[in-house]
């Protein structure tokens, strides 16, 4: 019985003590920032899919003049895959960021570590980072995640916008689709869209932490520790900052990575394309459940994220 009691009081204080986040007293730690980052990315991913599905939808529908429209909007989007797919629709393609979303987290937060430690000097620590240094080291994040994230991206927009209009469905799933993929295209038929994700995961990455960090800044107390709720608006503001930077590249990458082969020659000519056939707001379509999703998602991964270092710093 006083065994239990003890452990119960342990469970409960370790619980309560995250609830904050203190400020870190040594340099950052790859080890930790790793495995916390694959957490974080897992609570993204569980929040954010549903309005990333009809984000997809939107960026990959085609606009033909003196035509109706597939979707008119984010809402009409969702009903219609509701009511002809069910609940599941909006969760199609899940699998595959779930399964690229720890180790392509764990990179990313792992290259923003390697980049806050880059600019260290001597004595200092990552908390007199400039924000300018903050914004260096999560460009570079974004650099790092390039490998794991095209073909994860090229997979899961591919199962999300297949079985619309009752068109056959191709894929199977996601390990059916990148087996196809490679037979059709080689490897680099999973890479298509490899530029693209860097323009916009290079500035978008850069804007994501500096904000996260400006933010968590301004809501942390006296004595540099910042509460569950200020995470939480912190990373969601994040997210919005990342997503007003991302948002063209990121229908540009939609529209190459799901086109039949030759569509586009590269970006310059998607772009083209796509102001010239429909519009200049084309490059902004889907930001309706892009800003939806960017909050909540952003702020449950940097609360996942946190949660999981204040568990490691205990430990390790």
């Amino acid at each position: 019985q006083h065994q239990r009691e003890n452990t119960c009081h342990v469970f409960l204080s370790l619980i309560m003590s995250t609830s904050e986040t203190a400020p870190a007293k040594t340099g950052p730690s790859s080890f930790k920032n790793t495995i916390a980052g694959g957490v974080g990315g897992i609570t993204l991913v569980a929040v954010g899919h549903p309005l990333d599905t009809i984000k997809v939808r939107l960026q990959t529908m085609k606009i033909v003049p003196g035509q109706v429209p597939l979707y008119t909007g984010a809402l009409d989007c969702a009903l219609k895959t509701f009511r002809k797919e069910g609940l599941l629709g909006l969760y199609k393609g899940m699998s595959a960021p779930l399964i690229s979303v720890t180790p392509m987290y764990s990179i990313c937060f792992l290259g923003y570590t390697h980049g806050k430690q880059l600019q260290l000097q001597k004595g200092q620590s990552e908390s007199d980072l400039s924000l300018f240094q903050i914004f260096n080291a999560g460009c570079l994040s974004g650099v790092y995640t390039t490998v794991i994230m095209v073909p994860g991206e090229r997979i899961k927009c591919l199962l999300q916008i297949q079985g619309q209009e009752g068109a056959e469905k191709k894929y199977n799933g996601p390990v059916d689709c990148a087996k196809k993929l490679v037979r059709e295209g080689g490897i680099q038929g999973l890479y298509r869209g490899t530029a693209a994700t860097l323009l916009r995961d290079i500035p978008g990455s850069g804007a994501y932490f500096v904000a996260y960090e400006f933010f968590k800044r301004r809501f942390a107390s006296e004595d540099g520790k910042v509460n569950v709720g200020a995470t939480l608006v912190s990373g969601g503001l994040a997210g919005i900052c990342n997503w007003l930077v991302s948002i063209p590249p990121d229908v540009i990458k939609s529209r190459i990575q799901t086109s039949p082969a030759g569509t586009y020659s590269g970006l310059l000519d998607c772009s083209r394309k796509l102001i010239a056939e429909e519009g200049i707001l084309s490059m902004y379509r889907g930001i309706g459940p892009v800003m939806l999703r960017a909050f909540p998602a952003n702020a449950a991964c940097f609360v996942g994220y946190e949660f999981a270092m204040n568990i490691l710093n205990k430990f390790f």
